[in-house]
């Protein structure tokens, strides 16, 4: 997406209309969806798990969640916690799960700017153990994301898989 090596850019080559990276920012354009996401990513889904993870408010969280499930990157599934009513939980669709090489990104980013190179998740190959980082890769080259292990730093691998 640079240029910069030919000098000052005067307007962007692709419109915002024809722009993914734009069209993508208005599916998830703040904060609080962002971090929505991560906890579906991590497999938080009840509301009420949700809302005491990230501390946002009752009816925030209510907004964009019906935000997630409209732009399809999440689906309500029913259930019941041993009363008589019905519940829902939130799971990512495949084209919300298709947005973990961002978060990922993100991630990483966040950790070697802002954290100094500290991660509290280590990333890592299920059937090499090797460790994995997000970066661009030629077509063809990416490892599957069903193949990638996420595990927090101070757990053993086998704890908790992605």
């Amino acid at each position: 997406m640079s240029n910069s090596e030919k000098g000052p850019v005067r307007e962007a080559p692709v419109s915002l209309t024809e722009c993914g990276a734009a069209l993508a920012i208005e599916q998830v354009p703040d904060r609080w969806t962002w971090l929505i996401l991560r906890e579906m990513f991590y497999g938080v889904s009840r509301f009420a798990d949700i809302q005491t993870d990230i501390g946002i408010p009752k009816s925030v969280l209510s907004g964009r969640l019906a935000q997630i499930v409209e732009n399809g990157l999440a689906k309500k599934e029913a259930y019941r916690d041993g009363s008589a009513r019905t519940r829902y939980a939130y799971v990512l669709t495949q084209k919300g799960r298709e947005l973990a090489p961002v978060i990922l990104a993100l991630m990483q980013w966040g950790d070697k700017h802002i954290k100094d190179g500290e991660s509290a998740l280590s990333l890592t190959d299920k059937r090499t153990g090797n460790p994995v980082k997000i970066g661009i890769v030629p077509k063809g080259g990416a490892l599957p994301l069903r193949w990638l292990n996420y595990t927090p730093v101070d757990q053993p691998s086998d704890v908790k898989d992605g």
